[in-house]
């Protein structure tokens, strides 16, 4: 996979933010954004899963049987 640029525009109050989480973590500001980013995809694409899988087997915490393949 290959990279791409994307410049932002953002007040200097949540850089001087960013920067701080990120000299916490010993990170770069980018690669803070960057695995900030990819993580909040993970959680949406996992949260995802979790509800299809919910609408085809049925609520865990119902009284629905999953179906017999």
């Amino acid at each position: 996979m290959g990279s791409t640029v994307l410049s932002l525009r953002i007040d200097g109050e949540l850089l001087d933010r960013l920067r701080q989480h990120a000299a916490k973590r010993g990170m770069s500001v980018q690669d803070y954004v960057v695995r900030t980013l990819m993580r909040d995809d993970f959680d949406e694409r996992f949260t995802a899963a979790v509800e299809e899988t919910e609408r085809f087997y049925g609520d865990a915490r119902g009284s629905v049987t999953p179906p017999i393949t």
